[in-house]
């Protein structure tokens, strides 16, 4: 069965490849109810040897929610695949099947070496500019999926949104952070309370840094960017805040200071000089 109790595919894997085609479908997400004692990486090659076979390019996302593992197994089965269970419309709540965003971003620390180009980690849709968020804590929630490479797909209503929304989804300096050629999924650097730093490397030896504020009150930050030549190796690069569209000078002799709101972070990208 699907995970609305409808009649599941198992068993028609080809000919349901065929019906897809025919249907001029791009993307198929893949569930996992009702799958019984089934093995999850013989079940998902399956489908994905008959979206091959058909020959139509069909972008094939498994959500089997983590439960075994996929970042271990799909590399050569499906480009993306949930780690792990749906996302909800919270910072950092656990209900019984829902987890907040902040809670999700958590859960991706160490699977950032299994990603890269057509192999994703998908810590599901967006809940940016749904009620349960601010908007502080949208912007962080867009972000940080831009730092993890994660595929970027909306999860609010398109027609109501706000002028403040649209701006984030369509903010094309972020966005560039998420799809960077060189693929890489960002990762957790510091783990301070209130202070958090995440750090990807980009093409051409940018670097992509957040500052983000996972605690109920501002937090004050003061970065001498000597602390970062493990990144830098001593060399000078452009500072500029990707959320203020404002360039902050250089890392050479120039500290930077700032306040990170409640949840809610500080983004800026480095270009080498």
């Amino acid at each position: 069965k699907t995970c609305n109790g409808y009649p599941g595919g198992r068993g028609y894997e080809f000919q349901d490849a065929k019906t897809y085609a025919s249907w001029g479908v791009d993307y198929l997400k893949y569930d996992w109810c009702y799958h019984g004692t089934a093995n999850s990486q013989e079940t998902y090659k399956t489908m994905s040897d008959a979206l091959f076979a058909d020959g139509r390019p069909v972008v094939f996302s498994l959500c089997e929610w983590g439960d075994t593992k996929p970042w271990l197994w799909a590399k050569d089965i499906g480009h993306l695949w949930r780690t792990t269970g749906d996302i909800t419309d919270c910072f950092d709540c656990q209900e019984t099947y829902s987890l907040g965003w902040e809670t999700i971003l958590r859960m991706q620390e160490g699977l950032e070496k299994y990603a890269g180009p057509d192999h994703w980690n998908d810590p599901d849709m967006m809940e940016v500019g749904n009620e349960g968020l601010t908007y502080e804590e949208s912007k962080a929630h867009f972000t940080l999926w831009c730092m993890l490479a994660a595929p970027l797909m909306a999860g609010n209503d398109l027609r109501k949104m706000t002028p403040e929304i649209l701006d984030i989804l369509t903010n094309k300096e972020v966005i560039a952070i998420d799809q960077d050629p060189l693929g890489k999924q960002g990762y957790r650097y510091m783990n301070h309370p209130g202070k958090q730093i995440y750090i990807k490397e980009l093409e051409g030896g940018d670097f992509a840094v957040c500052f983000f504020n996972n605690s109920d009150r501002q937090v004050p930050i003061s970065i001498d960017w000597e602390h970062f030549n493990f990144i830098l190796n001593g060399n000078d690069f452009k500072i500029r805040d990707l959320w203020k569209k404002e360039d902050l000078g250089n890392t050479l002799n120039n500290q930077f200071n700032n306040v990170i709101p409640v949840h809610g972070l500080i983004l800026l990208r480095l270009s080498k000089i």
